[in-house]
Formats: C-alpha cells, sequence, structure tokens
C-alpha cells in the first residue's frame, strides 16, 4: 500500500494556492474546480509550474476540511479571485508514497502513522499530499501515487 517511510528536510516552496475550508463531504465536488481555477490564474500571469499539485491540510478535523489546492511555482503569482501566494515551509517530515486509487488515502495514512509512531516520533499539526500521478495521467487508478507529508515535531 505504502513504500518504506523516511524522514526527510524539505525545503520552502514557492507556491500558488487557492484556500478552502469546506464540509469534507463537498471535496470532490470542488477540488477540480479550485486546481482548475488555479492553473487558469497561472497562465494568465505567465508563471509556470514547478512540479506536481498538492493538498496542504492545515487542521484535521474529521467534519471539515481546512486547506489548500496548491502547485509549487517558479515565482510568485499575483493574487486574483481565489488565487493567493503561498509557500510549503522548510520543516522536517515523515515521507512516503502511498499507490492505489484516492479512496485508499485514510487506510494509507493510518498505516503511515502507525510507523511515525513506532519510530518513537510525534507529528505536528497538518499535512500536505502531493498528487504525483493521478487520473490527469492515467485512468488507471492502479498507477496512482499520492506523496504523504508529514511534519514531525523536534
Amino acid at each position: 500500500m505504502i513504500d518504506e517511510p523516511s524522514i526527510v528536510q524539505t525545503s520552502a516552496q514557492v507556491t500558488a494556492v487557492v484556500r478552502l475550508k469546506i464540509p469534507r463531504y463537498e471535496i470532490q465536488a470542488v477540488m477540480g474546480v479550485g486546481r482548475d481555477e488555479l492553473m487558469a490564474a497561472l497562465a494568465a500571469q505567465g508563471i509556470r509550474s514547478v512540479g506536481p499539485w498538492f493538498t496542504h491540510h492545515f487542521v484535521m478535523d474529521p467534519e471539515v476540511f481546512d486547506i489548500e489546492i496548491g502547485v509549487p511555482v517558479d515565482r510568485e503569482v499575483s493574487a486574483v479571485g481565489r488565487v493567493a501566494p503561498g509557500r510549503l515551509p522548510s520543516t522536517e517530515v515523515a515521507r512516503t508514497i502511498y499507490h492505489g486509487p484516492y479512496e485508499g488515502l485514510g487506510a494509507a495514512w493510518s498505516e503511515f502513522d502507525t510507523w511515525i509512531t513506532s519510530k518513537g516520533r510525534r507529528t505536528a499539526e497538518g499535512l500536505w499530499e502531493v498528487y504525483v500521478t493521478g487520473p490527469e495521467t492515467t485512468p488507471d487508478p492502479s498507477g496512482w501515487q499520492t506523496e504523504l507529508n508529514r511534519p514531525l515535531v523536534g
């Protein structure tokens, strides 16, 4: 389900984001719309994405998603509509790759969190998922890859 996790130090990344605070059940209806809005704003400003898109979850609440839909960019975006400049932090994270359909992400996160705890580590608030390979690349969910990142404390 997940690759062998590792602990890595990330570098800060300039991003362009759309911030959403929505009921969990609305995520599928708004994710694509937010991503399309983001990519249109980048195209209009001549800004290149320099990596795959992601979601940055700020607070882990089972009922409400407080997230940014984002993409790393080659320079700061000018705010337009819901699109704003953002940044992924420089921090120590536990990281792994989950292989499979998005419906399996909950189980993958559970397996990943168990690994983190088994290493005697504690997680900070929030997490982010990077959609390395998804439906925009291949229609076969068995080929999808999602990078899971969980910031660590101490």
